[in-house]
């Protein structure tokens, strides 16, 4: 069997890395060069506590308060655009209590196997992209904050996940050197991070020495079909790539190309930004959310990356330098030792993260096309997510029984 991914992302690229594993050959066709997208520059987070769905509630009502203020870390772009009406009608409707209540459970899982299938890879394949086991923070400066946090560690117990509460003279014994001014954290132990540009090369130099090949600057416009299946895509310059099975795993872009099979996968793209201050004297020692502020905070080594925002104004690349100020801000508000100033434009970086109108993945095979599966949606958990979803991807393109019920992932749901 020849399977063509779309996407060389990481979730294409982890798809591969299974997929080869069972003897299966892998075309995967990537628009850029693989170094350009959501998956390079994001935070690495390795996160089981990030059980609850995107479309949680209250996110709606905040980013209607936030929708004018530029510094904003959410930020909602009203446009007059039916898939966009209907994506936020069902956003709105699934950022509750009650579906809350239904989605966490599986996301756990899922992060639980994804977290223990990259361990697996870091073994397979040799750990060149710093995977670190250390926990992570969940900081805040608000005492409604503390309470909101010390609910949701309560939420975390109940599906088996480890929480530590600390106050701020723990958090100062635990990180002396920055200066923190936080009234206090919950750290999740289980969690950990990865240099997420380092796993990419990892990957794609583990696939294509095992016979992978990957075509960069190849953007697929269509899709050649044979009644119900698929026989091969068409990239931009009109050359067709023939297969047995297509896997799409393009991201944020995934509506674009379902519309030409006649499939209405609603996906806005939210966009991040992140940038990276190196050669620190004193650095973190492990990462940290900044709840009050959506500021995340990654160490890789004396580097530290600092992410945030998440910006739903449609598939553009456009930086606006305030929210990055606003994120470089809050950072210097929290630690005193970061007197961070705002970098040079080629300095900043940001990614498009594909986001349902759950928050929860795509995933599975289409009833619509024999050969066809599709692994995208991940939202904010892509590095979180990535390895589980190759592992997944693989049992379904061989037709076994998947590891996890992906009855909530399933592609068909609106």
């Amino acid at each position: 069997m020849k399977v063509g991914i779309i996407g060389g992302g990481i979730i294409g690229l982890c798809s591969a890395w299974y997929l080869l594993n069972e003897g299966i050959e892998v075309e995967i066709y990537e628009k850029g060069d693989g170094s350009d997208g959501c998956s390079f520059g994001n935070m690495g987070y390795l996160s089981p506590s990030h059980f609850v769905p995107l479309a949680a509630p209250g996110i709606v009502w905040q980013g209607i308060k936030w929708m004018f203020d530029p510094t904003s870390p959410f930020y909602i772009k009203p446009r007059a655009d039916l898939d966009f009406m209907r994506w936020s009608y069902l956003f709105w409707r699934n950022a509750s209590e009650n579906k809350v209540n239904v989605h966490s459970p599986a996301l756990s899982d899922f992060l639980h196997l994804s977290r223990s299938k990259t361990i697996e890879m870091a073994e397979k394949i040799g750990n060149s992209f710093d995977l670190t086991l250390k926990g992570c923070y969940m900081m805040y400066s608000q005492a409604a904050t503390e309470k909101h946090e010390i609910a949701l560690a309560k939420r975390a117990a109940s599906l088996g996940i480890e929480t530590l509460h600390m106050d701020a003279t723990q958090l100062q014994r635990e990180e002396p050197m920055l200066g923190v001014n936080a009234l206090g954290a919950v750290l999740y132990p289980i969690d950990g991070h990865l240099h997420p540009g380092k796993w990419l090369q990892a990957i794609r130099k583990d696939i294509t020495a095992r016979g992978a090949i990957i075509h960069n600057d190849t953007e697929i416009i269509d899709v050649n079909l044979q009644g119900k299946k698929i026989i091969g895509v068409t990239d931009r310059q009109g050359i067709m790539h023939d297969l047995d099975h297509l896997l799409v795993a393009t991201g944020a872009w995934l509506p674009v190309l379902m519309k030409k099979l006649g499939l209405n996968l609603l996906m806005e793209a939210g966009k991040g930004y992140s940038t990276t201050f190196e050669g620190l004297p004193h650095n973190l020692s492990r990462p940290a959310i900044l709840v009050d502020d959506r500021v995340a905070l990654t160490p890789f080594g004396s580097d530290l990356r600092v992410g945030g925002t998440m910006e739903l104004s449609g598939i553009n690349h456009t930086i606006h330098r305030a929210r990055v100020q606003a994120i470089i801000n809050a950072v210097k508000n929290t630690f005193s030792a970061f007197d961070f100033t705002l970098p040079p434009a080629e300095k900043l970086w940001c990614g498009l993260r594909p986001v349902s109108p759950d928050g929860l993945p795509y995933l599975g095979n289409s009833p619509n096309y024999d050969n066809l599966t599709i692994a995208a949606g991940h939202a904010m958990l892509g590095i979180s997510l990535a390895a589980g979803t190759g592992n997944l991807v693989s049992d379904l393109i061989k037709g076994c029984k998947p590891a996890l019920n992906l009855h909530f992932f399933r592609i068909n749901r609106y």
